[in-house]
């Protein structure tokens, strides 16, 4: 037998095999936390967990509302949390933060991109000179006696997270934005929220937390990347909203930004389900908790 015929057969079998290390292409996201769900191996719980799996990215986003409950959800979807890229999480209530803690026992060094927030629970920086001075006062009465920091650094409540402050929208990697908003609602007025915009060949595939600044504000940043929104998922908080706001944002979100696809899930609200569920027919998806929805 010639060498070029005892070599074929191994060129097939490598070429069949993926290389050792290499990571399998994915267009995906499972919901890992949700208070409604299908499947009897998830726990439901108020809160809002998703891994977002697309090209060789895989991003965590949020970590629900109990560190024992993510950690039990991830385990069912078989979530491997020490294989992530990095991590986002939307804002500083704790239906999506709790879970924090235990990711960090499971994967300490991750990278988490986390809302900038003068004295936030992420930790913060400020100029020494936010304050005004006074000379006159003795230096046992100054702030530091008269001789402060540069800058000034405050505590978060993981103080061993590997946190990256995010205050604008960014692009964190190619074709995946963080969109940075501020919410002027009563009740969470000034919250920073950040929401995960992905790059795809249908449009962008927008993943919201809770939409405190308005889901309609954040479809209408997403169109700016492109104005081809293909699906929205996640948290449209509008869980008491009444049915004359509900077909308000359902007419914006339709007409307007002409989102092809909706995946609401969280605080989106009952009756915001059923009457988004109406207005999209068959482009609307299910995304209760262990739910696997495909990307393009």
């Amino acid at each position: 037998m010639s060498s070029l015929m005892m070599v074929l057969p191994v060129l097939c079998l490598l070429a069949l095999t993926p290389l050792q290390g290499a990571r399998a292409e994915r267009a995906r996201v499972t919901i890992l936390y949700d208070a409604f769900g299908r499947g009897p191996a998830f726990e439901k719980d108020w809160g809002f967990s998703a891994l977002v799996e697309y090209g060789d990215k895989r991003i965590l986003f949020d970590t629900g509302n109990n560190a024992a409950i993510f950690a039990a959800n991830a385990k069912a979807a078989k979530v491997d949390l020490t294989k992530l890229d990095f991590v986002v999480i939307s804002h500083r209530h704790l239906d999506h933060t709790a879970g924090i803690e235990h990711l960090l026992r499971t994967n300490a060094g991750v990278k988490i991109y986390a809302p900038k927030e003068t004295f936030g629970v992420f930790g913060s920086t400020l100029p020494s000179a936010f304050y005004r001075r006074d000379e006159s006062l003795r230096e046992s009465e100054r702030y530091f006696g008269g001789r402060p920091p540069e800058p000034l650094k405050f505590g978060t409540a993981w103080p061993r997270a590997k946190f990256e402050w995010v205050d604008a929208s960014v692009e964190v990697a190619p074709g995946v934005h963080l969109l940075s908003l501020i919410s002027d609602t009563p009740g969470t007025k000034e919250l920073r929220e950040l929401s995960l915009a992905l790059q795809t060949p249908k449009g962008i595939v927008l993943v919201a937390g809770c939409s405190h600044p308005g889901i309609e504000k954040i479809v209408e940043a997403t169109a700016r990347i492109d104005p081809r929104v293909y699906l929205v998922l996640g948290g449209f908080h509008m869980p008491t909203a009444p049915d004359e706001q509900i077909a308000k944002v359902a007419t914006a979100l339709h007409d307007t930004w002409h989102v092809e696809r909706l995946a609401p899930g969280h605080c989106t609200g009952e009756p915001t389900f059923a009457h988004l569920k109406k207005v999209w027919g068959t482009n609307y998806i299910y995304a209760g908790v262990g739910s696997v929805i495909e990307l393009p």
